[in-house]
C-alpha cells in the first residue's frame, strides 16, 4: 500500500556528515598530504643538488653531447671514431648493451628451459648435475663469475694454436671466431615465399577454427597449413638456391681472415650473463612445470601421449602462465647486470658513460641520462612481456 502524498515516510532521515568525519574525504585528504610531502621532499633534494653543483661550478646540461669525444671505443655494431661526438659515443655504448641483452636473453632462455626440464628428469645423474649447476651459479656473485671467465679466456692458446670447434668455430686468446652469414641474391624471393607460407597457414588456421565451431573436423586444414609452412620455404631453398651463405674464418699467418670475431671481453660478458641468468630461469621453469596439476599429466598419459608430447602439448602451455611473470624479472636483471661489463673492460653503456662523465665534468647529467636509458629499456621489456603474458593466460569461466 503506497502512502498518500505529503504523508510522513518511514525511511530514516539522512543527516549531513561533517567533512572531517567523511571517510572518502579523509582518504582523499590523506593522499593529498602524502603527494604534497613527496613534492616538498623532491624540491628540497633538487635545491640541495643545484646548490652543491653551483658551488663546484657544475651545471645540469646535455649540450656536451654535441662536442667531440676524443676517445676510441674498441668494438661496437655502430662505427665510431675519436672525432665523433659524445652523443654518438653514447649511442655506440647503448648499441653494445642492447646487443648483449638481446642475445643473452635468447641464449639464457634456451639454456634455462633445458636446465629446468633436466631438474625434473627421472635420470638421477641428469637431475643432480642440473641441480648442482643451479646451486653453484645462483650462490656465487655474477661479478666473480665474469672475472673468472675473462681470466680463463685470457689463458687460452694463441691464434696459431686456436681451439677448433665444430662448424668452423675457433677459440683463442683474441676471442671467438665464427662463420659470418652473407645474404645472396635469392634472399628476397625466398623471404617472399616464407611470408606467403605464413599467410597461407594463418588463413587455413582461421578457416579451421570456423569449421571447428561448426562441428566439423578441422584437422585436415591444420595439417595442410603446417605442411605448407614447411614445404614452401624448403622448396624455395632448393629451387632458388641457398638465400644465405656462410663465410668461415680462415687461419692465416698472424690472424684469421673472414668470418665474425668477438672479443674476449664480449665473449666473457655474454657467457657470464647467459650462464648466471639461465640458473634462475631454470628454477622458474621447474616451478612452473610443477605448478601444473598432476591430473593433467595423467589425462595426457591416458590418451596415449608420450612423455615428450605431454610436456610439449599439455604441461608447458599451462606452465607458461606461471613462468612468464618471474621470467620478465630475470630478463630485466640480465639487461641491468650487463653494466658489470666495466669490470672486464667491455665498452657497454655504463662504461662509455663513465668515460664521458670523467672527460666532460658533467657526472650528474650523465648519470641521469644513463638512468633514464636503463629505465626505458626495462619498461620496453616489461611491455613486451606483459603483452605476451596476456596471450598465454588461461581465462577463467
Amino acid at each position: 500500500m503506497t502512502s498518500a502524498p505529503g504523508a510522513p515516510s518511514d525511511a530514516p532521515l539522512r543527516t549531513s556528515v561533517p567533512p572531517w568525519r567523511n571517510v572518502r574525504v579523509r582518504r582523499v585528504a590523506a593522499q593529498g598530504v602524502f603527494v604534497l610531502a613527496v613534492l616538498v621532499a623532491a624540491l628540497w633534494l633538487w635545491n640541495n643538488l643545484t646548490s652543491a653543483m653551483a658551488r663546484t661550478n657544475l651545471t645540469f646540461s646535455l649540450n656536451f653531447l654535441r662536442t667531440t669525444a676524443g676517445f676510441e671505443i674498441a668494438e661496437s655494431p655502430i662505427p665510431f671514431r675519436a672525432v665523433d661526438s659524445y652523443g654518438q659515443a653514447f649511442i655506440a655504448g647503448l648499441a653494445n648493451t642492447i646487443v648483449v641483452s638481446i642475445v643473452g636473453i635468447v641464449l639464457a632462455t634456451i639454456l634455462g628451459v633445458l636446465v629446468g626440464i633436466a631438474r625434473l628428469s627421472r635420470n638421477w645423474l641428469v637431475s643432480r648435475l642440473s641441480a648442482g649447476f643451479v646451486e653453484v651459479m645462483r650462490n656465487t656473485p655474477l661479478l666473480v663469475q665474469l672475472v673468472l671467465l675473462y681470466a680463463v679466456l685470457r689463458q687460452l692458446p694463441p691464434v696459431a694454436g686456436s681451439i677448433s670447434l665444430p662448424g668452423s668455430i675457433y677459440l683463442n686468446q683474441r676471442g671467438l671466431f665464427i662463420p659470418s652469414p652473407e645474404a645472396e641474391a635469392t634472399l628476397g624471393p625466398w623471404l617472399g615465399l616464407v611470408v606467403g607460407a605464413v599467410a597461407l597457414a594463418f588463413v587455413l588456421r582461421r578457416i579451421a577454427v570456423r569449421r571447428e565451431d561448426a562441428g566439423l573436423d578441422p584437422r585436415r586444414l591444420g595439417l595442410v597449413g603446417l605442411a605448407g609452412l614447411i614445404v614452401i620455404p624448403l622448396a624455395g631453398w632448393i629451387v632458388l638456391g641457398a638465400p644465405i651463405s656462410f663465410d668461415p674464418p680462415v687461419l692465416e699467418r698472424f690472424n684469421f681472415r673472414g668470418g665474425t670475431s668477438f672479443s674476449p671481453e664480449f665473449t666473457a660478458l655474454l657467457a657470464g650473463l647467459v650462464i648466471y641468468t639461465a640458473a634462475f630461469i631454470g628454477e622458474v621453469v621447474r616451478g612452473g612445470i610443477q605448478a601444473v596439476r598432476r591430473g593433467q599429466v595423467e589425462a595426457a598419459q591416458a590418451l596415449g601421449l608420450t612423455e615428450r608430447q605431454t610436456l610439449r602439448l599439455v604441461v608447458f602451455p599451462q606452465a607458461l602462465r606461471v613462468i612468464v611473470p618471474p621470467l620478465t624479472s630475470q630478463y630485466l636483471n640480465l639487461a641491468k647486470n650487463s653494466s658489470l661489463a666495466i669490470a672486464i673492460g667491455f665498452p657497454d653503456l655504463f662504461a662509455v658513460s663513465r668515460t664521458m662523465a670523467n672527460q666532460t665534468g658533467q657526472p650528474v647529467s650523465v648519470i641521469v641520462l644513463v638512468m633514464a636509458t636503463y629505465l626505458t629499456i626495462s619498461l620496453a621489456t616489461s611491455l613486451l612481456m606483459n603483452l605476451y603474458n596476456r596471450r598465454v593466460q588461461v581465462l577463467e569461466r
